[in-house]
């Protein structure tokens, strides 16, 4: 299981209050789970009935449009009777309404096995292959998800476009998240903006597909469950989804600072290179996609990674919050800075 731990102090807030509004009977335990450093996640074991889940966004300046729990409780609420692998939702609240002052979701606890840095338990090298496997075709299969047949779902998209509007969006994302210590990012942004493709489809995606947002079965952990954390969420190109899923995918063979930075298990025996993923669900879709090609979808995958950390870093860098996981943050971005003119440099060498 997923260890929770006590909260921190930063992160408390009224358990008599929430436990008034759910209605489900006593709150014995609040513990609040560590993975993730962009919205607060926490445990309710329930003195009666299964233990439950709560979602809340962070304290301190937020950018605009992030962290709205009702679209993440919506869009799972939508999803599951076509995908199986999302919670069950329970209760949502707005902020006007909120017993704790901000907006919040409740959902049903899914019980398993979730891979943080190191899985954590047992794991035979044909376990973790088996496991690839698996997540590349439940990856496949949320994008095969008819959105226009989910109410719901369908208006989440925007038309054509999409490529074009996330890299105009996460571009302006970066210049409001600006520090002192944030690099000159413009020759990356313009290589982005010259090379982006036409959008090869209008699908469901995840926008965080990792393996710390599944939850395996306990008894086959080559099972995938459930997937969490759909914050992010929305009908848009798949392999935008595919590049943003491999910037947080560490090989074994990587240097030591992107080694140092894995969150996930993706470099234990048996795991997929991300070569092996990207020729893998471009074989199980059909579509033809050249290591040119790739390389925008693998420079704006590190990109959005990049920026969703010097959000954090912002946070952290302004005293919004005194988490000193997130000291790291500031580094990373660096780092990712140099990683995407890496590949861009053997893009334009292999043109």
């Amino acid at each position: 299981m997923d260890e929770a731990r006590p909260v921190r102090d930063e992160d408390a807030f009224d358990v008599a209050a929430v436990e008034a509004w759910l209605g489900r009977g006593p709150i014995a335990e609040v513990r609040q789970f560590p993975g993730g450093a962009s919205n607060l996640t926490y445990l309710l074991r329930m003195g009666e009935g299964p233990d439950l889940i709560l979602r809340r966004p962070p304290v301190g300046t937020k950018p605009k449009g992030a962290h709205d729990m009702g679209r993440e409780f919506r869009i799972q609420a939508a999803l599951k009777p076509v995908f199986g692998q999302v919670p069950t939702m329970v209760a949502h609240c707005t902020a006007d309404e909120s017993p704790i002052g901000s907006e919040l979701y409740v959902m049903e606890r899914l019980d398993g096995l979730i891979p943080r840095r190191d899985f954590g338990f047992p794991m035979s090298a044909e376990q973790a292959d088996a496991l690839c496997d698996a997540a590349v075709d439940l990856l496949v299969a949320l994008h095969s998800v008819d959105v226009s047949a989910v109410p719901g779902l369908a208006e989440l998209g925007k038309g054509d476009g999409y490529v074009a509007r996330q890299v105009a969006g996460w571009t302006a994302r970066l210049e409001a998240a600006r520090t002192d210590d944030t690099g000159d990012w413009s020759d990356i942004t313009g290589w982005l903006d010259a090379h982006q493709p036409a959008d090869v489809g209008q699908r469901m995606i995840h926008n965080d597909y990792r393996f710390d947002n599944m939850v395996l079965a306990a008894d086959d952990p080559t099972r995938i469950v459930g997937l969490l954390d759909w914050e992010l969420a929305t009908v848009g190109d798949p392999l935008m989804d595919l590049g943003c899923t491999l910037a947080y995918w560490v090989q074994a063979d990587d240097d030591e600072f992107f080694l140092h930075f894995r969150r996930q298990p993706t470099t234990e025996t048996g795991m997929w290179t991300r070569r092996q993923v990207v020729d893998a669900y471009c074989a199980r879709t059909g579509v033809e996609l050249s290591d040119a090609q790739w390389s925008f979808y693998e420079v704006f995958g590190l990109f959005r990674l990049a920026v969703i950390a010097q959000q954090i870093w912002y946070r952290y860098f302004h005293g919004q919050t005194t988490n000193e996981t997130y000291a790291a943050f500031g580094p990373a971005v660096g780092y990712l800075e140099k990683r995407c003119r890496r590949i861009i440099a053997a893009a334009g060498e292999s043109a």
